[in-house]
Formats: C-alpha cells, structure tokens, sequence
C-alpha cells in the first residue's frame, strides 16, 4: 500500500477499509510514514470525516502499535473501570474518583496526563506530592493496583505509540478538534490499558476546550457509540464547566481540597455531584451495583467510613509518598509566599465566568506550562474561588503566589473574567445529560 493513495481515498470521501487504517497506523509507529503525510492525513479526516467503523478501526489499530495491558494474571476479585475527562479548571475529580471505585469493589489503572493550556492535569497534581512516582515501571503499577485497587500513573512510552506521534502533528496543524480524531485518541489508550467500563467525562462551557454544547454532545456520542461496538462498556456523562468545579485551582491545592473530600472535611458541592455522577455510573455498568440509589449509599458509606481516604493514602504511599498525608499534608505540600485575598469593588453577583480565563491566571502564576518543558510551581494557585450567583461581598479568589508581580499580574487576569449583575443567576445545571 502506498501512503499517498489512502490519504487521496479520504481526501476524496471515500471509505477507508481496515487494512489501509491499520497499515498508516503502524507507519506512524514506525516512522516510515512522514510527518507531511500524517498531516495531510489529519486533513482529510478533518474535512471528510470518519464513519463509526473507521473510527472504531483507527482506534483498535493505534491501540494495537503497542502494549496492551492484561490483568488476568492477577485473578483479581473486581472489573477493570476508569473514567476519562476532557480537562477543565479545579477538576481534581480523579483524586477522589479512583480511591472510591476502589473501595467499592472495583479496580482503577488510571492512566492520566499532564495540564493542557488552560486545563489542570491530574498528573501535575500528583507531582505536587513529595516523592510520588508517577511514572514507575509496569510491575510496580500493577503491584499498586493488585495491593490498593487504585494507581495514577502517566502513559507509558510504549502505549499507543502511533497516536503519540499523531497527536504532536495534530497538535501544530489545526486538527485537534476532530471529532474521530478526538475519539480514536482517548479511546486507543484507554483500551490499551485493558478496560472493561468506561465512563466519559464531557465537559461544555466557558472552561472547557469544547465550549459549545452541541460539539461536546457530539463528541460524547461518538466515544460511546465506538467503545461500545469495540466492546468496552461504557457511558459518557455531559457535565458543566462554565465556573471552576471546586474551591481550588492549582496542583497542591486541588490535592489538598482532595484529601479534605475524602476526610470529609470540606466537599464543593458541584465537585461532590460530579465525582458520584460518574462514580455511580461506573458501579452500574460494571455491575457492582445495581441502580443509582445503590451506588450512592456504597459511595456514602465509602466516604464515611474512611476506607476511600485510606485507599488514597495506600496508593500515594506504595508510589513513594509520604505516609502521613492525610493527617499533615500541610507539612508536605507546598506553600506559596504570598496567600492573599482579591477583593471586588461593587455590589451584585456573579453573573459569568470566563472559566478559562480563570485556568490562564494559575498559568500566569506558573501553575501551568506555556511551553512543554517548563517546570511548575506546585504552590501557586487559586483558593476559594467566587461561583456564579455569589454575592461581591466575598472575595473573587485567595491568589496564592510566588512573588508580588505574578500575584497582580493573576489579579487582572481574574477581575477581567469575572461579571457582575444587580439581580442573582439562578444555579446551572452541573450534569446536562447522561448517554448511554
């Protein structure tokens, strides 16, 4: 097969077989097909598009490039679940997420990544623990996940490879927001990490990268409908993200507000229907329970009697962390110089919220990347962030920064986001719609 006749195919609305998906698939892992050619690939796609069978064969054909993760071996007593979120601000839903499927029965390889423009990365988080590996070798996950039911790690180097390398041509050629392009690249790494249920995480709003509702639900659709026919149960739930979903931005503090979740110390209450929405979910399609009612009172009874909070502090600790974080995370995480409080000059309330440009102002304080190799500054942040429909008599945000220029600098960027009405916004919807 000649790489310039399958890209001449979709570029002219044909059909693609499998067997020319899988033979660009496997040049792009090889690198005998060139970077000008996976991008005039990425093209067509983009213009073209893709049917549910190409999409579904893209999918298993980059997933097959390389490792594909098996449990058998380990005869372990529950189903295999995770859940995949399409990034947003204060989403630290994985943290909680992971350690309650996993005192609930189930078992969670959770493989994450790092942030994305304005979006925070669970990866990022995690690193802000003191000596936390997220990056261990493949018996050591699979030790955390026998021993705890949970590990969060990043992508190996050999896991779906070619869409590795797809995905950095996307990324520079405009071709990111292709709904089969989007699809085939969540989905090759989740099913290379040998799956059983699913569950998506869809987010729509100001914050997230798909903003309009309608392409998010259609996003939405496609990853189901494809995981489905490939044989991966799995639901995609659409979820708001148009004000941050927790008090706290920034990596230490959303592994903060994550552990008092867990203790029960302080839970956000948008954060708190998100994490059971798709944790309730996962129990059901997994079958660990039977309806919703059920998988809330096995979260419930997960939450309060400590067993999710132990299970967190089992994995961070089988993967190098302290084992002590729950009860003096404050000794371990790190601590901005300046913790200081942006008020707002005027009455009314919260009317919108450019949620990403709230994401933009953690970067601005270096608690995110503008380039790939930058370092992060696991302290900065922002604390109890102001919602839609509060009132301006609190403070906008606490800014937690590493020097005076930066915390201004983050103070314009928040205050520009921000609107103001005389009447109060009655509250949005936080999940839109389930689909099954």
């Amino acid at each position: 097969m000649l790489p310039q006749e399958i890209i001449r195919h979709k570029r002219d609305g044909l059909t693609l077989s499998d067997e020319e998906i899988r033979f660009f698939a496997n040049g792009i892992a090889s690198a005998s097909i060139s970077e000008g050619q996976i991008a005039a690939f990425a093209m067509a796609i983009f213009f073209q598009g893709m049917d549910a069978e190409e999409i579904a064969s893209l999918t298993i054909a980059m997933r097959d490039t390389g490792d594909i993760l098996n449990w058998e071996d380990l005869s372990l007593s529950g189903p295999i679940i995770d859940k995949h979120s399409t990034g947003g601000v204060g989403d630290s839903v994985s943290l909680m997420l992971g350690p309650l499927l996993a005192a609930c029965g189930g078992y969670v390889p959770m493989i994450s990544g790092r942030g994305l423009g304005h979006t925070g990365g669970t990866l990022d988080k995690l690193d802000s623990i003191p000596g936390y590996n997220s990056t261990p070798d493949n018996d050591l996950f699979r030790k955390v996940v026998r021993e705890c039911g949970v590990a969060i790690i990043g992508q190996t180097g050999n896991l779906a490879p070619a869409d590795k390398r797809f995905y950095a041509t996307r990324d520079i050629t405009a071709t990111i927001e292709s709904i089969p392009l989007l699809t085939s690249s969540i989905l090759s790494k989740k099913f290379a990490a040998g799956l059983d249920c699913l569950v998506m995480d869809v987010k729509t709003g100001s914050g997230a990268f798909m903003t309009n509702h309608d392409d998010a639900r259609e996003l939405a659709l496609s990853i189901t409908k494809v995981a489905n026919a490939v044989g991966v149960k799995t639901s995609s739930i659409l979820t708001d993200m148009n004000q941050c979903l927790g008090h706290n931005a920034g990596n230490a503090l959303e592994v903060r507000e994550a552990i008092d979740f867990l203790t029960g110390k302080s839970q956000a209450p948008r954060l708190k229907k998100v994490v059971f929405a798709l944790c309730s979910e996962l129990l059901i399609l997994a079958e660990l329970a039977k309806d919703n009612q059920h998988a809330t009172t096995m979260l419930n009874k997960a939450l309060e009697s400590g067993k999710a909070a132990e299970i967190f502090s089992q994995m961070t600790s089988l993967l190098g962390g302290p084992s002590d974080l729950l009860e003096n995370y404050d000794k371990h995480l790190a601590k901005a110089p300046i913790i200081r409080p942006l008020l707002h000059q005027g009455a009314g309330y919260v009317s919108h919220i450019d949620t990403r440009a709230l994401g933009l102002s953690v970067v601005t304080l270096g608690g995110g990347r503008t380039r790939a190799e930058d370092a992060i500054d696991s302290a900065v942040g922002l604390e109890n962030v102001i919602s839609i429909g509060d009132s301006s008599e609190q403070a906008l945000a606490i800014i937690h920064a590493r020097d005076e220029s930066s915390w201004q600098e983050a103070a314009e960027c928040i205050k520009q986001a921000i609107s103001f009405q005389e009447a109060k916004e009655p509250d949005l919807p936080i999940i839109y719609e389930v689909i099954r």
